[in-house]
């Protein structure tokens, strides 16, 4: 019996045209050896995408974890522990933002619902969020695009920090509950579109989402409620959304995520103020 001869042509990884296995590049994209075995990951299928709203994020989160150690200094944490070392004080993340359920039903901040995505506990906080957010959000913006990809961001921050804030967590921050809201939407997607490469991103991206969990269940102060919650209102939004496939982002898509953008922007805005008059007390 003859064997089956393999294909000489296979889809490009990145932008899914047909290209021969043994071009240097894939001569729409520009992906090197796109007939490689090692570019057959879900994640390269984002290697062509416009991450400029990453960047954005990206050096934003940076940005303001540098003012919530500078704005209380005397207070931020130097520890020799990886999990604490350069660890903002409470007061800063409070006058910058940080949310729970003390500041949204005591002190009225519903603000900090979107200004505490911004915020991070300590320096491996930080650099675990913004990994995720570069493996995970190339995915999400080829599959949706970015305008849906700023809507899921900042409405699964939202959604993830008030679910955990009603189920009693009284002091929170970080950028995982919109991190495990790409999550959602990305399990969504490879739930919803099944076949090799639907099924590929399901299996990977899963490993992300039980990853994340475990971590929240073996490290104490984890916002597991955040997590589950962005989670959740990922997916919901990735169901309502429509991937790139079913549904093309429209002008209302990129209106509302012009809306996230600029609110968010207001936020942040407000919370350096709040930073500068803390340290004119």
């Amino acid at each position: 019996m003859n064997k089956p001869k393999r294909r000489n042509s296979v889809p490009c990884p990145n932008c899914r045209k047909l290209v021969s296995r043994s071009n240097a590049q894939c001569h729409s994209c520009g992906l090197k050896n796109p007939g490689s075995i090692w570019n057959d990951n879900i994640f390269n299928r984002g290697t062509g995408v416009n991450d400029s709203i990453l960047k954005v994020i990206l050096v934003t989160n940076i940005a303001m974890f540098a003012i919530s150690l500078v704005i209380d200094l005397r207070h931020t944490g130097f520890s020799s522990s990886p999990f604490n070392f350069l660890s903002p004080s409470n007061n800063s993340l409070l006058v910058l933002g940080s949310t729970g359920t003390i500041p949204i039903f005591q002190l009225n901040r519903w603000w900090s619902l979107i200004s505490a995505s911004y915020l991070h506990g300590s320096l491996l906080h930080l650099v675990f969020n913004m990994i995720a957010i570069y493996q995970i959000g190339p995915l999400v913006i080829r599959e949706y695009g970015s305008s849906k990809m700023i809507i899921i961001f900042t409405l699964s921050g939202i959604g993830g920090f008030l679910i955990s804030s009603l189920l009693g967590v009284r002091f929170t921050i970080g950028a995982s509950a919109a991190v495990c809201g790409l999550i959602g939407a990305a399990l969504y997607y490879g739930k919803s579109r099944g076949g090799t490469y639907g099924n590929a991103v399901y299996s990977q991206i899963g490993g992300w989402a039980l990853g994340i969990f475990i971590f929240g269940f073996i490290v104490p102060g984890i916002n597991n409620w955040g997590h589950a919650g962005g989670m959740l209102v990922g997916a919901l939004s990735g169901y309502f959304l429509g991937y790139k496939e079913r549904f093309r982002e429209k002008r209302g898509h990129k209106v509302i995520s012009l809306i996230c953008v600029v609110f968010t922007g207001i936020i942040l805005f407000w919370s350096l103020i709040n930073g500068i008059f803390y340290l004119m007390l």
